[in-house]
């Protein structure tokens, strides 16, 4: 049999453009990020100059985050914000984990079928579905509600799919051991499936803590009421009503509000990684 040479082993040249094409790459991510960080701290008079220095001759930092903190209700929204993802996570959680278990562990009639329309489900833009779910959240009634906001997205078709692929990874006999000790399907779907997929879960609260919190698209059409605006629509509502053309104030909002993301990703890094790379998307 022939060796078979390991990918991760490049040569050095080749080990030289890859790590190059990451970092422009990363740098190119980065700098929207760094100059809204560099307008938060700068005065009116310093933003719309011709020249880009990140630190401001005049630190302005202080007042622009007061105004943002307190000129318009950002607490509120970032409140707001963490209610709402924090529902739609502990939902989908319970919904998608006994769904992934059924099309990985479970055999019953139509389950490739079942999981085919998982798939499909991954293939819709949220945006398509935005006229019916209107129309339903209408005539039930929870328009302007925070039910509005979480409805939608109880059932996640990336994280059935996620949970399911990792599911598959864990040996039948696990679970055969665990219905020998008397334990219910549901029983081990919480006491021997999750634990052990702890880091799948990881990852998906990740993506759906991200994708809910920066969510404007559903929010804009689901609720009016200043009280129940997530951080998006809230920053937008801070433009229009208050800050008008003081950019500072509109940056140190969006700082404020990126932050706990930032901060909650780089926490987790080491599980979101371990939960796409563990046989969960192979």
């Amino acid at each position: 049999m022939s060796a078979i040479t390991p990918t991760s082993h490049l040569s050095p040249p080749a080990a030289i453009v890859r790590h190059g094409v990451l970092l422009v790459t990363g740098a190119l991510i980065l700098v929207p990020f760094v100059w809204m960080v560099s307008l938060s701290i700068k005065p009116p008079g310093e933003i719309f100059r011709a020249s880009f220095s990140f630190w401001p001759v005049q630190f302005y930092g202080v007042e622009n985050y007061t105004k943002a903190l307190t000129e318009v209700p950002l607490p509120r929204y970032m409140g707001n914000g963490l209610i709402v993802c924090a529902v739609i996570l502990s939902l989908q959680i319970l919904v998608c984990a006994p769904c992934a278990y059924a099309l990985a562990k479970l055999r019953f009639p139509g389950r490739d079928l079942f999981f085919g329309l998982v798939l499909i489900g991954l293939l819709l833009p949220h945006q398509v579905l935005s006229l019916p779910l209107f129309i339903l959240g209408y005539q039930l009634g929870i328009l302007n509600t925070y039910a509005a906001l979480i409805f939608p997205y109880v059932v996640s078709p990336f994280g059935i799919f996620l949970f399911r692929q990792f599911f598959k990874t864990i040996p039948d006999d696990v679970v055969h051991a665990a219905r020998l000790d008397g334990l219910s399907e549901l029983a081990i779907v919480w006491k021997i499936m999750v634990p052990m997929a702890l880091p799948s879960v990881i990852a998906f609260s990740i993506f759906s803590v991200v994708g809910h919190w920066n969510d404007l698209f559903w929010p804009v059409i689901a609720v009016r009421d200043q009280s129940l605006m997530p951080p998006p629509l809230g920053v937008i509502a801070f433009k229009n009503e208050e800050a008008g053309n003081d950019y500072g104030p509109l940056m140190a909002a969006s700082t404020l509000v990126v932050l706990p993301l930032v901060v909650a990703f780089v926490a987790a890094q080491k599980w979101f990684v371990e939960g796409l790379t563990g046989g969960a998307v192979k």
